[in-house]
């Protein structure tokens, strides 16, 4: 009861704020009575559909698409709020000042400035226009991003080897599969030696991933395989089960996912790829993370394995990498992840600026980074979850191409 009794103080401040905003620059009586009817509308909406929200369901279409809508309407109505309430400090000072110093009379406030306000609303149409191209076109805009590593002691047999890489595909959030089979065309179209998908095949349940498995067996067999870890949503951990056989039968039928689309799902194991006589190790752990499920186990996975054995491990997580992996004395080489989705929302301009509010959480948390020449690729994410689009942030196909020799400058 707390937090809705603070929902609506929220609602009430950040409405009033906005309003305000509006009214001073225009004066249009049916923009501000159509203003007026939209925003009740949208908040009942949304007030009403977070009532619904079912944990034994889950997240569905209709909850994403609340969420949504939630961001749009009140970030850049947060940000107007933040605009106006520094112009009505400025408003109390000046009034303060005017009291004090007896130098002008009438009104102890100032009128609100027009251009404030001008101003105000010209910056919060950025955040709204941004999140709704998000919902619309940005969610599908895939983008095949290149990596090129590399490594001093990669076995020469795998000099220019290429890895395609998916993650995190969400499938319980599609709803375009014109757009989806787009994304699978891409991947095809790479020319790589081997496809890992680091886990996250849907959102909670299996039945979720029923509509686009034709779709997804449409990936091309690769000449040294397809293998696939878990994430931390293939484990049905965010919803209350009716019991724990329902639970394990959703993941046993998950993990057949994973089959019915022609990947071998590594759980806590490894095998040796071979090529020329020449060998390296795919590692596959099952997920772990800080805060989340922490299934897998490392040691299980690279048993037998040696210091001087090349490998290439998928774990889902990052943070496991920064915890575990980075500093182990069996030397991972090349450490293939996902899970952050980059947030969704963030800027990136290559060579310039790569931001994202979640960098506060991850240290790793999109692209490539090194630790005394161990290496993570973390994946920006194939699908999306919670908030239904991506800013910024765009849903990414990795190919990384494996180099024998020193780092490059």
């Amino acid at each position: 009861m707390l937090r809705w009794i603070f929902f609506a103080i929220f609602v009430i401040i950040v409405e009033t704020y906005a309003y305000q905003a509006l009214k001073t620059v225009t004066k249009v009586r049916w923009i501000l009575v159509g203003y007026q009817l939209i925003s009740l509308f949208a908040i009942i909406y949304i007030v009403y559909q977070f009532t619904q929200f079912d944990r034994a369901v889950g997240q569905t279409r209709l909850t994403l698409f609340t969420f949504g809508l939630l961001l749009i309407v009140y970030i850049p109505k947060i940000l107007l709020t933040v605009f106006m309430f520094g112009e009505d400090v400025y408003r109390l000072s000046a009034g303060l000042l005017n009291m004090a110093t007896k130098s002008r009379e009438g009104d102890f406030l100032p009128d609100r400035r027009k251009f404030v306000s001008t101003i105000a609303l010209g910056i919060a149409a950025i955040p709204f226009l941004s999140l709704a191209y998000g919902m619309t076109w940005g969610k599908y805009n895939f983008k095949v991003i290149r990596q090129r590593i590399f490594f001093p002691d990669l076995p020469d047999a795998f000099d220019g080897f290429k890895i395609t890489q998916i993650s995190d595909v969400h499938s319980g959030s599609f709803d375009d599969p014109e757009k989806i089979s787009y994304a699978i065309d891409l991947i095809n179209e790479q020319e790589s030696d081997m496809c890992l998908f680091t886990g996250d095949i849907v959102n909670t349940h299996a039945k979720e991933m029923f509509p686009w498995i034709d779709t997804f067996r449409r990936i091309k067999p690769y000449r040294y395989g397809k293998y696939s870890v878990l994430g931390n949503h293939d484990y049905g951990e965010y919803i209350d089960w009716d019991s724990e056989k329902a639970k394990s039968d959703n993941f046993e039928a998950i993990k057949n996912l994973y089959g019915q689309i022609d990947f071998d799902l590594m759980l806590n194991e490894h095998k040796f790829i071979e090529k020329d006589g020449q060998r390296l190790a795919l590692v596959g752990v099952e997920n772990w993370g800080r805060g989340f499920k922490q299934a897998g186990d490392l040691n299980k996975a690279s048993q037998g394995l040696t210091k001087d054995d090349f490998k290439i491990l998928m774990s889902h997580d990052p943070s496991h990498w920064d915890l575990e992996v980075k500093n182990h004395p069996k030397n991972f080489h090349l450490t293939l992840s996902g899970h952050t989705h980059g947030l969704q929302f963030g800027i990136e301009i290559p060579g310039f600026i790569k931001w994202s509010p979640v960098e506060y959480v991850y240290k790793q948390w999109a692209g490539l980074y090194e630790h005394l020449e161990r290496y993570i690729y973390v994946n920006r994410g194939f699908g999306f979850h919670a908030y239904p689009g991506r800013v910024g942030i765009w849903p990414e196909i990795t190919v990384i191409e494996l180099k024998k020799g020193p780092k490059l400058a």
